[in-house]
């Protein structure tokens, strides 16, 4: 039994990282998965950063939306960030947290407005919203706001 005292410390390290990156990668491959169902069910309507609607017509009217998401960063991404801030170079482990965000954020801002033709003008907004005691981050918060395009339609007057 004292055989395994000097290991205890290592475990204490050792077993929430692997818990963090078991839980953290089933977490994000099934928000990734409702993502890309949701992203198929609103490829009808385009969002795009251009000014001006694409779509030709007369428009009937037109609303700011908005979706907001927060997510945060499990345990092992946030240890395997603090280990390449000490090496350098570009923290890979972030970028899937960002992405998952971002396309959170355009699909929420999408489902604000059901009916709509096009949405224009799409901008997006990120900010840290926590910070652990050495100062990384512990969540991030992503914002999508844009103008959506409702169309006359067509026979209407």
């Amino acid at each position: 039994m004292e055989a395994f005292v000097p290991f205890f410390p290592l475990l204490v390290w050792v077993v929430p990282l692997v818990l963090g990156f078991v839980f953290g990668q089933l977490n994000e491959k099934r928000h990734y998965r409702s993502i890309h169902e949701r992203e198929k069910a609103w490829l009808h309507l385009p969002a795009t950063a251009s000014r001006y609607p694409l779509l030709q017509g007369q428009v009937a009217r037109s609303e700011l939306v908005g979706g907001s998401v927060v997510v945060s960063v499990d345990y092992f991404k946030r240890a395997a960030a603090g280990l390449r801030s000490i090496v350098g170079g570009p923290v890979k482990s972030y970028e899937s947290l960002l992405d998952r965000a971002k396309r959170e954020a355009i699909l929420r801002l999408k489902e604000s407005c059901p009916g709509a033709h096009e949405i224009v003008n799409l901008r997006l907004e990120t900010a840290p919203l926590s910070k652990n005691a050495r100062g990384g981050i512990g969540a991030v918060e992503v914002f999508a706001f844009a103008t959506a395009i409702y169309m006359v339609e067509p026979g209407a007057v």
